[in-house]
């Protein structure tokens, strides 16, 4: 089991957790044009990876129907063997602000095939050698991106997402599948979907990762801590989660995030990326809480025995 954190906060808090013993990883995600200002993936991710020394550094996601794989090629290839090999690349196709599209002068209707074109080019171009490319989105001739990422073959791809595009293309293209805003139950749905879909294509997922995105929130009162991640996931995505919180969150007391958490490792989640949704409550004794009274408990169970 791998313990991850959106890596929220100042630069002490960051060095922070990249301290912490029970921290494997650290997140950032981000947008061109959205209404909530927000920064951008790839300058998020050169800052945590600067700031850090320990944990895998990793975009969660970086929208890549957005840029051109070349130049993704490159930054992630130059931080990668920046950061001694620490990085991760997740994936996803975006669309529920057209604006970046319209900025970005890239047709909304594409992203899909954009995005199944530019990972396995990504792969190709990570090989530090000269190719060519004839897709139709992206055909380039004589094209070297070197030097090659200090991970072998280049960081894994993990592909995010919610619906069953996304599922296929984890299943077909990625190296993980980083699923958010799910309920255990339908996490679990998602496993299976993705395993059906590698099996009938004839591809081997050993060594794939299975991560999700789960918002948190912890207070002595679950209601109290309830009604703070609706109104945080409410800010966030412009709608009210009131009704959804314990579907799509794991808020509560400690004891229930707890084992809404088990209930995502036994539905086949091995790698937790936790974003905390506290609303306008203090972000850090969350953190905190999580990490001294939930993580243990969670590692505990998921330890063989």
């Amino acid at each position: 089991m791998r313990i991850g954190l959106v890596a929220a906060g100042d630069a002490s808090a960051v060095r922070a957790l990249d301290e912490h013993p029970l921290v494997d990883s650290l997140w950032v995600g981000g947008h061109v044009s959205s209404p909530n200002p927000t920064p951008e993936a790839m300058v998020g991710l050169a800052r945590v990876a600067a700031l850090t020394e320990r944990v895998t550094v990793g975009t969660a996601v970086l929208l890549l129907p957005l840029y051109p794989p070349a130049l993704v090629a490159k930054q992630i290839a130059d931080l990668d063997r920046a950061s001694g090999g620490r990085i991760a690349l997740g994936v996803g196709v975006g669309g529920e602000y057209p604006q970046e599209f319209r900025a970005l002068q890239i047709p909304l209707a594409e992203r899909g095939s954009r995005t199944d074109e530019a990972i396995p080019l990504l792969r190709r171009l990570w090989s530090g050698e000269e190719l060519s490319h004839d897709g139709p989105h992206f055909p380039m001739s004589d094209v070297r991106i070197h030097p090659a990422p200090a991970q072998p073959g280049g960081p894994p791809i993990l592909v995010g997402g919610r619906k069953e595009p996304a599922m296929r293309r984890a299943a077909l293209l990625g190296d993980g599948w980083l699923p958010y805003l799910y309920s255990p139950e339908r996490y679990a749905a998602s496993v299976a979907t993705v395993r059906a879909t590698a099996e009938e294509a004839g591809r081997d997922l050993g060594g794939f990762e299975w991560l999700v995105w789960v918002f948190v929130n912890i207070a002595d009162d679950g209601e109290v801590a309830r009604e703070q991640a609706a109104r945080s996931l409410g800010g966030t995505y412009s709608q009210d989660f009131r009704a959804m919180i314990d579907r799509v969150a794991a808020a509560g007391t400690a004891d229930e995030v707890t084992a809404r958490l088990v209930a995502f490792h036994d539905a086949g989640a091995r790698h937790f990326v936790f974003s905390i949704a506290s609303g306008d409550a203090p972000r850090q004794p969350v953190v905190d809480r999580l990490l001294s009274e939930v993580v243990p408990e969670l590692r505990s169970y998921g330890r063989p025995s």
